[in-house]
């Protein structure tokens, strides 16, 4: 069933019922979603976005320190005696 099969295809060849089958099904699945929500994982796309909202907050925060270095930059008086280096 995980790999496409039909429950009846199944169900003939392990010859077990087919409601059977559903209900194992039905168990398996909740009890997998159950267990990915217990670990801590959660949501793998709700993940993947609070990651990209840290790096979006870093690069902010870098963005913001860049600019006021060029402010700060650009107010200081031209000195030619600091340019030659």
């Amino acid at each position: 069933m995980l790999r496409g099969e039909s429950i009846e295809a199944l169900s003939r060849e392990l010859s077990v019922e087919s409601d059977r089958l559903q209900e194992w099904y039905d168990r398996a699945m909740a009890s997998l979603e159950t267990g990915l929500k217990e670990r801590g994982g959660g949501d793998p796309l709700e993940l993947q976005l609070k990651r990209a909202q840290a790096i979006v907050g870093e690069l902010t925060m870098m963005n913001e320190l860049y600019q006021e270095r060029l402010r700060r930059v650009e107010q200081r008086p031209f000195d030619p005696r600091r340019s030659r280096r």
